[in-house]
């Protein structure tokens, strides 16, 4: 879902024939101030389609975002979740759901429509579906994260998830990642169990790191299996080196807290857009969050 990011830039492993380019797209954002091959911190934000088999997945709307920064001289990293039905002004389109960028204008105004909201432009936009999510987490895994409570949800995961330190399969990880029905906090949950994914996954992937050949083979899979709009064979490994360079203590997580309200039939949040500029301003040097 939206980690894929991690998982695919990253440099993962991934059959080719298990992922086509409509399915895993990383588009550079374009801008005109510092290159980001210059730049200490760089931000990708990660987006899961809600696209069906058919869809553009890069003109749906997005059903996950996390907005991720990494500092490739400090080794710290820092996720900052955004919930999707965020109730915001979208560049040239009016208000609605900050989902529905990705809809009306593809991952350039969904770039657009979180810097508004955050404060920070991400420098590439990864999308990927739920399905190819899984099958890159079961490529990776298994995948371990701290459970801070038990639930479960009758449509993706019945027998649900105990409390405390799990292990999650790839369909596992996509329903730990999705599910917020049953979530005290809902959408707020939600994303911050995403973020529990992320750390799983980041842990898996320095465990592999030193792999004779791990990330240089990787990279050449996601040029043969993703669509890569801007992204050079230089950023790619830039990606992946700055992710397996990540130190665990220096992970910091934040979820854009907000409230529940209505725009016409539609059940929205109304995001703390205080809270959301000062975790962007807090982040964006040094992609590092003292607390949310």
């Amino acid at each position: 879902m939206v980690l894929g990011v991690v998982l695919a830039v990253l440099g993962l492993v991934v059959p080719d024939s298990a992922v086509h380019p409509t399915d895993l797209t990383l588009v550079k954002v374009r801008s005109a101030t510092a290159s980001t091959l210059d730049q200490d911190v760089v931000w990708i934000l990660a987006v899961g389609s809600d696209a069906r088999p058919g869809q553009d997945m890069t003109r749906s709307r997005g059903d996950a975002l996390q907005l991720i920064g990494m500092n490739t001289r400090t080794g710290a990293a820092t996720a900052i979740g955004i919930p999707r039905d965020s109730y915001v002004s979208i560049p040239g389109q009016g208000r609605d759901k900050i989902n529905a960028a990705l809809f009306l204008g593809g991952p350039q105004l969904m770039a657009r429509a979180v810097e508004d909201l955050v404060g920070i432009r991400a420098d590439y936009v990864f999308v990927t579906r739920f399905k190819k999510f899984i099958a890159m987490a079961d490529e990776i895994g298994p995948i371990r994260v701290d459970n801070p409570r038990a639930f479960a949800d009758p449509n993706l995961k019945d027998d649900g998830f105990d409390r405390g330190r799990i292990t999650l399969t790839g369909y596992d990880a996509m329903a730990f990642s999705r599910i917020r029905y049953n979530l005290p906090g809902g959408d707020f949950d939600r994303s911050a169990n995403q973020q529990r994914t992320l750390r799983g996954i980041h842990e898996r992937i320095r465990q592999r790191a030193s792999q004779r050949g791990f990330m240089e083979s990787g990279v050449l899979s996601v040029l043969a299996n993703m669509s890569t709009d801007g992204v050079s064979p230089a950023d790619l490994f830039r990606l992946a080196h700055a992710v397996a360079a990540v130190r665990p203590e220096r992970i910091t997580t934040c979820v854009v807290q907000g409230t529940i309200g209505t725009a016409g039939a539609a059940s929205i949040v109304l995001p703390d857009r205080a809270q959301a500029a000062r975790l962007g301003a807090e982040a964006r040097r040094d992609a590092t969050l003292e607390s949310c």
